[in-house]
């Protein structure tokens, strides 16, 4: 199979190591790719984030497949785009990629299928968000509703610390990711991502990972998105 993998990050390196090692990848295109990821395919000089250019050059090289790595091509549709087009995408479509995609949406589904989770209000001003900071007595987590590359996220000790966060996000540190911010309820005790893949009808589960993203030791400092 000829295959385009989408991205330049560890996670798609990861993904490069595996997909070159497969018997059925007979060539591997990866779009921009790192220079450490040389010697596992062909580097295509094309940002993951110019969705055209990627959509033109996998219907013009014929792709298999596309494996989508970074959250927001998906977000954008590429994977409903490349489908439309006969092309076969691995990444979800528009319509759920909106769980990654915006935070507020998340939480709104978990709210509709009875999913447990914190506490939550969304704001877009100031003074909604000062009031439900003060309501959690500051000790609460203040989150951009859109895609920030994994920094978009304060774990508030004081109401002084939320509000300084919602102040810079709400004030367009984030850019349209931050229009709108989330006030989340902090609750404790360790945390786990499970990873599953899905075609419609099944659910294989694949492994379980933690997340360790604060910048210092002893889970303090800002979150780091890695």
């Amino acid at each position: 199979m000829k295959i385009l993998l989408i991205g330049g990050g560890g996670r798609e390196h990861a993904l490069a190591r595996s997909i070159a090692d497969s018997p059925l990848t007979s060539d591997l295109r990866i779009a921009p790719g790192n220079p450490g990821m040389e010697g596992l395919g062909t580097l295509i000089q094309i940002k993951a984030d110019d969705y055209d250019a990627l959509f033109d050059y996998a219907v013009e090289e014929t792709v298999d497949l596309v494996v989508i790595g970074p959250e927001a091509p998906l977000v954008a549709g590429l994977a409903d785009r490349l489908d439309a087009a006969g092309i076969r995408a691995f990444g979800p479509s528009a319509a759920a990629a909106q769980l990654e995609g915006s935070k507020a949406f998340a939480r709104d589904f978990c709210t509709r299928h009875n999913i447990p989770q914190p506490r939550f209000f969304a704001a877009q001003d100031k003074d909604t968000a000062y009031r439900h900071i003060d309501a959690l007595n500051g000790f609460c987590v203040v989150k951009a509703d859109g895609l920030a590359a994994g920094k978009g996220v304060v774990v508030a000790d004081t109401g002084d610390d939320a509000k300084a966060a919602a102040d810079a996000m709400l004030g367009g540190r984030f850019g349209d990711a931050s229009k709108t911010i989330l006030i989340e309820e902090r609750i404790l005790g360790p945390e786990a991502s499970l990873f599953a893949l899905l075609d419609g009808n099944d659910a294989l589960y694949m492994a379980s990972a933690q997340d360790h993203k604060r910048a210092f030791d002893g889970d303090k400092g800002p979150n780091t998105g890695g």
